[in-house]
């Protein structure tokens, strides 16, 4: 499902027009965004929870040229799975 689909969808399960679910679901992933700029988790019970990882510097290889290089230390969102998100995927 892309985003399109995402939004048509959405417009049809909650009786909007596809530009109000397309703009609700902006709206949206630009709280959980900015949320997790300040470094804040967020939980959608019954969904999963959306938080941010912290990745220590490390090395890497190039692997055309074999050279070590160093990887800074960085950020990276990621998304844990609720219990209800998961029992209805599998089937439960």
């Amino acid at each position: 499902m892309n985003k399109g689909e995402l939004v048509s969808a959405v417009a049809e399960k909650a009786g909007l027009t596809k530009t109000q679910a397309s703009e609700a679901i902006d709206a949206a992933i630009d709280a959980i965004t900015e949320a997790l700029k300040k470094g804040d988790e967020v939980k959608l019970v019954g969904f999963g929870t959306f938080a941010v990882a912290d990745r220590a510097a490390g090395t890497a290889r190039n692997p055309r040229t074999g050279e070590t290089i160093p990887v800074p230390a960085s950020k990276a969102p990621k998304f844990k799975a609720g219990a209800a998100l998961k029992d209805a995927v599998n089937g439960k």
